[in-house]
């Protein structure tokens, strides 16, 4: 048997196992969690790794009523996962009294439309906002107490030394954890829960108050400085100034925070164990190295600078995930880039709806991600452009519908592959520049903006150029199953594989399937493309389409 028979058997064999374990409504698998290999990853759902196509929806979209408007859009876009708030204000109003009622029908509503859930807890901070904390936490400053700068005036933001907001933050996880744990813990249908969202302060750069600053002039930790070496020369321990001189503010202000983060996920996970991460709300990737904090960020929130802190001070927090929202090429690719670490999964959580963000699908997935989640996935009418999409109906979803209804027939195999380390992609960039993808033996030459027939420099087709060629739509990944064996999903690109390094008279394409995966994970043919086809490489049309591909040598 050849190696991409065998690591496809692999993979068909954890998905039906994985669905045998689902149907029997008793999972025989552990529960999810995350694995590691090689400084790669994977979320192991019912036993076998998984693919997020995440849909999230918008923030208010978090009521019974509210749901009929998405779960439409979920299905139109072929997602497999959706992402829903859960509020403090909505599930403890009054303080000590939960009400679980929506997470129940959120739970059966989810399971009758066979997705998975990651659940989002909005607590002590939203967009690092109190808004969705309850109103006997927003109205009272005295026993929750907010940020305060250097002359004593408040913040919009709660204090991270807030020990009441702590303990009562505390107290509603660890009651919605336990919920899960009774009514989820057999069908497993959250699969991951985000830990407040997109922390920190804007226009502030720490908090002031006195609890804060005898911290700040204590000496930083020493699991800090394990991870996060001394800025100072010569100072090897020592207050935050001290040893992070003008980044002093903002480390400790991520500290702060990650430390108050930590306390809850740990409680939480000590009643129902699943993984658990953070997302960003970023600064610019591009800033290399970067400065001190200039009220251009989120302060204290986990930006890529600061991940080394968030790992040193929050262990039961098991990912920071960037939330893309600059849509130019160099800043997503300089984001993913920045995130993706032998410690920490890549994971994007929240990324616009916006069409030009489509493309941006295949890199992530092809760069072995856990998964992607555009924002705002619902038929509600209200739209944040220019954010995302103008749209608010089955316009909005289909740039992202194609790509995930490709990626779906394969999920489970490409979330095999990419923790084998065997997949690849790229997304057309603002410059529609070419690129190459390197791999084991071969190299995939990617171009975009051509006719499917024929060379650029040919006189008809350098005279018109295609509808497509000033837009950036196109994108590919590749997934290495064997040796010469490929699957190529993607679209509105040439693609060539060639040899990395010449041998013998050449090579040569030895066949090219298009087709699909069936839900047993067999491959099933559509057609066998050749000659004129494939003379000038696999030329891909504007739907996705997926591709096995085996190369040879003469």
């Amino acid at each position: 048997m050849s190696m991409a028979r065998r690591t496809l058997a692999r993979a068909v064999g954890l998905l039906a196992l994985g669905a045998a374990s689902a149907l029997a409504g008793t999972p025989a698998a552990a529960p999810p969690h995350l694995v590691q290999r090689d400084g790669r990853h994977a979320l192991m759902v019912d036993g076998a790794p998984y693919l997020i196509l995440g849909a999230q929806v918008h923030n208010s979209s978090n009521s019974p009523e509210a749901l009929k408007k998405v779960w439409p859009a979920v299905q139109d876009m072929h997602a497999n996962t959706v992402e829903v708030p859960i509020a403090w204000e909505q599930i403890e109003p009054q303080e000590g009294r939960f009400d679980f009622s929506f997470v129940d029908t959120l739970l059966a509503q989810a399971r009758q439309n066979k997705v998975r859930l990651v659940l989002l807890w909005f607590g002590t901070w939203k967009n690092t906002s109190p808004q969705y904390t309850p109103a006997w936490v927003k109205l009272n400053n005295q026993r929750f107490p907010r940020m305060v700068d250097k002359d004593g005036k408040p913040s919009y933001c709660l204090s991270p030394f807030g020990e009441e907001t702590l303990a009562a933050d505390r107290k509603a996880f660890v009651a919605l954890m336990g919920h899960l744990k009774k009514v989820d813990a057999q069908q497993r249908t959250v699969i991951m829960v985000q830990v407040e969202n997109e922390v920190g302060t804007y226009g502030l750069v720490r908090d002031f108050g006195a609890r804060a600053q005898a911290a700040f002039e204590q000496p930083v930790p020493p699991a800090v400085l394990a991870r996060k070496k001394a800025l100072v020369p010569g100072a090897a321990s020592g207050p935050w100034r001290a040893v992070y001189g003008d980044y002093a503010d903002e480390y400790f202000h991520a500290w702060a925070v990650a430390r108050y983060i930590e306390e809850i996920a740990k409680a939480g996970r000590a009643v129902y164990d699943l993984p658990m991460y953070v997302n960003n709300a970023l600064r610019d990737p591009l800033e290399q190295p970067p400065k001190p904090w200039k009220n251009n960020f989120a302060s204290g929130g986990p930006t890529h600078d600061v991940i080394d802190i968030y790992k040193a001070t929050a262990p039961h927090i098991d990912i920071v995930g960037p939330d893309l929202y600059s849509p130019e090429s160099a800043q997503v690719n300089g984001s993913i880039g920045l995130f993706q670490r032998p410690d920490n999964p890549l994971w994007v959580p929240e990324m616009s709806n916006a069409a030009v963000y489509a493309r941006y699908v295949y890199p992530i997935l092809g760069r072995g991600a856990l998964g992607v989640a555009p924002f705002g996935i619902d038929y509600f009418d209200y739209s944040n452009f220019p954010l995302g999409s103008r749209f608010t109906d089955k316009r909005m979803v289909e740039p992202f519908a194609g790509i995930y209804a490709a990626f779906g027939t394969m999920q489970r195999q490409w979330a095999q592959w990419a923790f084998e380390g065997r997949t690849f992609g790229v997304a057309e960039g603002d410059d529609h520049a070419d690129q190459v993808i390197t791999m084991k033996g071969w190299n995939a030459k990617v171009s975009f903006g051509q006719w499917q027939f024929g060379e650029k420099e040919w006189p008809g087709n350098a005279k018109e150029a295609p509808a497509h060629a000033d837009k950036l739509v196109g994108g590919v990944a590749i997934a290495q199953v064997g040796d010469d064996e490929f699957v190529i999903v993607g679209q509105r690109a040439r693609v060539r594989i060639e040899p990395a390094t010449p041998q013998g008279l050449g090579a040569m394409l030895v066949r090219t399937e298009q087709g699909r995966y069936d839900s047993s994970g067999r491959w099933v043919m559509e057609r066998n493309w050749n000659g004129d086809q494939v003379d000038w490489g696999l030329n891909l049309g504007a739907q996705p389409v997926v591709l096995k591909v085996r190369m040879g040598r003469y």
